[in-house]
């Protein structure tokens, strides 16, 4: 009996040890050992490294400018004043998020405005415009005055000539900016498509008012008619009639000036077949197409604007032009970059290709009307002008024979700029 007590204690006791056997939890398998760090030191903290240090910003960044645009005439004239429009998109294309002001008709004396052009800019520089255009002669005095009253703002002064040094109006404007096309090349281009077409060998030259800028390029287009007939056509020049008439201003203003409409008729109507336009107006297109219409062969040269000859095929032999854009782009990024110049720039064409609109501030697109013949010989031109052709060389005589430049000499721009006669073998007024 007791050897069975003794059994059934055993048998307890191993009972037990399985059951806390079975309840521990089981020994891990050992976690794999984790391969020491390299090495190579970790860097002590996490300095950025001195080379991708940020820079120090010592200017605000460049934004988008606000450009303000005084236009002389209406910026849908198909002429000077679109040109200055026109080359604002551009601008924005280039210059994206660029923010235009403009302002029409402004101009000495104009109805338009009860402020004169300096307080016109003066109101769109206090809207924001850190760039100023003024596009117009007729400005000029006004765009001095801003400058000087405002130094802070960038003035652009198309066709102007007070920022030249060498020049003759030259005023000391840090400020101040003037860009303009050779337009000589272009004005040269349409004489000698007059040249070639006219049936009559009478040349009429529509011009505005009378300075230094409408004489040169008066005796441009004829310098090149001359050239053209002679040397293409094998004519006399002393054949070639060549008449300018003034109107006063740069476009029609009734009771004023005379009526372009009316110069325009007075010159085919007296078998002048031709017209060159210098005024910022299509009268001279827009006369040819209605003689055109009662039969009369006549023919123009619009102005300024590329898009001058549209709707015109029958009468338009081609328009010179320019195309500021490029030139505004330049000096409005300088104005943002801060590597502004006060300079006055003569922008050329460009002879690679006169109409690209990227790198030619001066364009000649033919016209329909432009026989396949004398197109051929425009292009021929063309490149005689790009290989060193300069028209302003001598002999040159004035309107009343005094010379101006003798014979082998070249003119300086200053020469050219400043002409103060039309040439001899031209007819129409001086002063």
């Amino acid at each position: 009996m007791f050897s069975k007590k003794i059994w059934f204690m055993v048998s307890i006791l191993m009972v037990a040890v399985l059951a806390l056997s079975a309840c521990a939890t089981p020994a891990p398998t050992e976690a794999p050992v984790v391969p020491e760090a390299p090495a190579t030191e970790a860097p002590a903290a996490t300095e950025a490294p001195a080379a991708t240090e940020a820079p120090v910003v010592t200017e605000a960044p460049v934004v988008a400018p606000v450009i303000g645009l005084l236009l002389v005439g209406p910026a849908n004239d198909a002429g000077w004043s679109q040109a200055h429009f026109d080359s604002m998109s551009y601008v924005q294309e280039k210059i994206p998020g660029t923010e235009l002001l403009y302002l029409e008709n402004v101009y000495t004396g104009s109805t338009a405005h009860t402020m004169t052009p300096s307080e016109l800019a003066a109101d769109m520089a206090a809207k924001g415009a850190k760039v100023v255009i003024f596009n117009s002669d007729d400005q000029k005095d006004h765009a001095i005055k801003f400058a000087q009253e405002n130094p802070e703002v960038f003035v652009i002064h198309a066709s102007g000539d007070t920022a030249w040094k060498e020049g003759k109006n030259y005023i000391d404007l840090p400020n101040m900016k003037n860009i303009m096309g050779r337009m000589e090349y272009g004005k040269a281009i349409a004489g000698c498509a007059a040249a070639l077409t006219t049936q009559t060998g009478k040349i009429g030259f529509l011009g505005p008012l009378i300075n230094d800028e409408t004489r040169r390029f008066a005796a441009s287009s004829y310098l090149g008619a001359k050239y053209c007939w002679e040397k293409y056509l094998g004519k006399d020049p002393a054949d070639l009639e060549f008449k300018v008439t003034w109107i006063g201003f740069w476009f029609n203003i009734p009771g004023v000036t005379l009526d372009p409409t009316q110069v325009a008729d007075d010159f085919y109507n007296t078998g002048y077949d031709v017209i060159i336009s210098s005024i910022d107006t299509t009268e001279a297109v827009t006369e040819a197409k209605k003689f055109f219409a009662d039969g009369k062969q006549v023919w123009a040269v619009p102005y300024d604007y590329a898009g001058a000859c549209e709707g015109a095929d029958d009468v338009c032999l081609g328009v010179e032009y320019f195309n500021w854009g490029p030139s505004y782009v330049k000096a409005i990024n300088s104005a943002m970059d801060g590597t502004w110049e006060s300079s006055f720039e003569l922008v050329g064409p460009d002879w690679a290709d006169i109409n690209n609109r990227d790198t030619s501030a001066v364009g000649f697109n033919k016209g329909a009307a432009l026989s396949a013949d004398n197109a051929t010989l425009i292009d021929q031109f063309i490149a005689e002008l790009g290989g060193g052709l300069n028209l302003w060389t001598g002999p040159i005589n004035l309107q009343d024979g005094t010379p101006y430049l003798a014979d082998g000499e070249v003119g300086t721009d200053l020469q050219v700029w400043y002409l103060p006669q039309l040439l001899e073998g031209m007819e129409g007024q001086s002063e």
